[in-house]
């Protein structure tokens, strides 16, 4: 389990919760989640989340990224747990 806040990632179950309702993700949108979670305080560059969700021959254009996260954004409603580091990439907020 992820806990931070009114967040809660159950990993085994691929469950997403914030003040105890589910938030529903794309596949897509749960990977990013999962991995940003799983590496709690790190920032992530871009190159290495591309590489990680869409594999090593995704484009390097990070608009597919950001339009995700922009999405992951709205539906967990918060801005407080992934942080954007302007330049660099994204770093979830640890537990």
């Amino acid at each position: 389990l992820y806990h931070v806040g009114d967040l809660m990632i159950d990993f085994e179950r691929r469950l997403v919760k914030v003040k105890d309702q589910d938030v529903h993700l794309t596949q897509i949108e749960y990977k990013l989640v999962s991995l940003l979670a799983q590496n709690a305080g790190r920032v992530l560059t871009y190159d290495y989340i591309i590489n990680e969700i869409w594999g090593p021959y995704a484009a390097s254009n990070n608009q597919i990224l950001r339009g995700n996260m922009a999405h992951i954004s709205r539906k967990l409603a918060e801005p407080q747990y992934i942080y954007t580091e302007i330049g660099v990439g994204y770093r979830m907020r640890e537990e």
